[in-house]
């Protein structure tokens, strides 16, 4: 019984020629192989309903020989051979060209079924015979004389080192095979090569066209450079896609391999225990470190740089909306002057009615009267780290990581000044050029100056 009725095969063939859904679509509904289905469209449009029974297998050599002669002779396919023909399977065809090759003619015709009456001696202990004539046509013997010495010329470029260590690839195959396609056949050479025609041309255009990323190579180099290795793969796509060029973050990562590009940061995990609520000030931001509006929610720290054995001390306040910059200030002392005029710094950008909540750890300077002061002067709410908790203020020491990273431990400084200079130049580099992907691919200003979209 067949596997398939006719019926089936009719129906699946109708509906594929009516254009109610395409190959794939039908196999995978009717739990069909789309080879199947397709070489049964292929029987039909050249045999009609008869080219959708079942096939006997019973061909004898003579019938096996002109197909394969009609194959080679017009370079077609085992697929459209198939279909001419009406034979069941393609691999029927690819059988009879193996057994063609191996002995002749007479290797494709019939074996007798049922058990052999007497037993064959082996092939090396067969008697020669003497002035046998050889059945095969003398178009027939050019023919395999083609492709054995197409055959030959093919594996010695093959194993020749010029050729590359991976010969077996469809490049390198197509590369042999343009090499000697003007001393041998062309169908002799592919099948040599085990290479499909439709594989060859397109090789041969890929090979034509050069290295079709070479464009996207030298923006991604660009991006890198630009940023002076800061951007992973991930960053400089989006940085790609502002360009207006429609880019995959997979293909990115994949050539940024090729051109041994890698992110030059690494990011570190910072352990810490529990501490206790501060009594200066309440824990009120909670690590909601999350804001609907700019100046809703602000963030600060002091750190400290060391070059040559002096240090210099940086006095950021951040905006949570958005993580900018909002003002700074550095000092070589750690003084409260440090944080005054930083925090007065950030108070002159506030609007009348904007009064945000100002987190920081409870460090001394923050529990000094004149901080406390000047904030309840504006309106702002104070509010603390529990003691000896980074994790409660992650959102500044997660700036200072990435400014450490990116900046300070790629560069070296002879000098404070030298350094005060190079912070100040981050800082706006940071503020309007790099982007994070968090808002969208943008920068903190590009983000908080972008059309609002109510």
């Amino acid at each position: 019984m067949a596997k398939y009725s006719r019926q089936l095969k009719l129906k699946l063939v109708r509906q594929y020629l009516a254009g109610v859904a395409g190959t794939g679509m039908l196999a995978q509904q009717h739990g069909v192989a789309r080879t199947s289905l397709c070489r049964w469209i292929a029987a039909y449009e050249r045999h009609g309903v008869q080219g959708l029974r079942k096939k006997h297998s019973g061909y004898d050599a003579q019938f096996k020989m002109s197909v394969l002669s009609h194959m080679w002779q017009q370079n077609l396919s085992q697929q459209q051979v198939a279909a001419m023909f009406d034979i069941r399977s393609p691999g029927h065809i690819a059988k009879w060209e193996r057994q063609y090759h191996a002995g002749g003619i007479d290797a494709l015709a019939p074996r007798p079924r049922g058990r052999r009456k007497t037993m064959t001696c082996p092939d090396h202990e067969k008697p020669v015979e003497e002035n046998v004539p050889d059945e095969r046509t003398r178009e027939q013997l050019l023919k395999e004389n083609e492709y054995l010495r197409a055959e030959v010329a093919y594996f010695k470029q093959a194993r020749c080192p010029a050729s590359g260590e991976e010969a077996g690839r469809a490049k390198e195959k197509t590369q042999i095979v343009q090499m000697l396609r003007s001393q041998h056949p062309m169908a002799a050479l592919l099948k040599a090569a085990g290479l499909a025609r439709s594989t060859f041309y397109y090789q041969v255009k890929v090979l034509a066209s050069g290295d079709r990323h070479s464009e996207l190579k030298t923006r991604i180099r660009t991006v890198y450079e630009y940023h002076k290795g800061r951007y992973g793969y991930r960053r400089i796509t989006a940085a790609i896609r502002q360009s207006g060029q429609i880019v995959n973050h997979k293909t990115v990562q994949r050539l940024m391999g090729q051109l041994k590009l890698k992110s030059l940061i690494r990011a570190k995990k910072y352990r810490s225990w529990r501490g206790e609520v501060g009594r200066i000030a309440p824990n009120l931001l909670n690590r909601e470190f999350s804001a609907q509006q700019p100046n809703q929610k602000w963030v600060t720290d002091v750190t400290e740089f060391n070059v040559l054995g002096r240090k210099l001390y940086l006095s950021p306040v951040m905006d949570l909306y958005n993580g900018e910059i909002v003002a700074y200030q550095m000092s070589e002392r750690p003084i409260f002057e440090l944080v005054h005029t930083m925090l007065k710094k950030a108070l002159a950008r506030l609007g009348r009615d904007e009064r945000p909540l100002l987190h920081s750890d409870q460090g001394w300077q923050y529990q000094m009267a004149a901080w406390r002061r000047l904030l309840a002067q504006r309106g702002l709410t104070q509010s603390m780290s529990r003691r000896a908790n980074c994790h409660d203020n992650a959102a500044m020491e997660g700036f200072f990581g990435i400014l450490k990273s990116e900046f300070f431990r790629l560069n070296r400084f002879e000098s404070i000044d030298a350094l005060k200079a190079g912070i100040k130049q981050y800082i706006h580099y940071y503020n309007h050029e790099r982007i994070k992907l968090k808002l969208k691919g943008l920068s903190p200003v590009m983000y908080r100056t972008q059309p609002s979209t109510a």
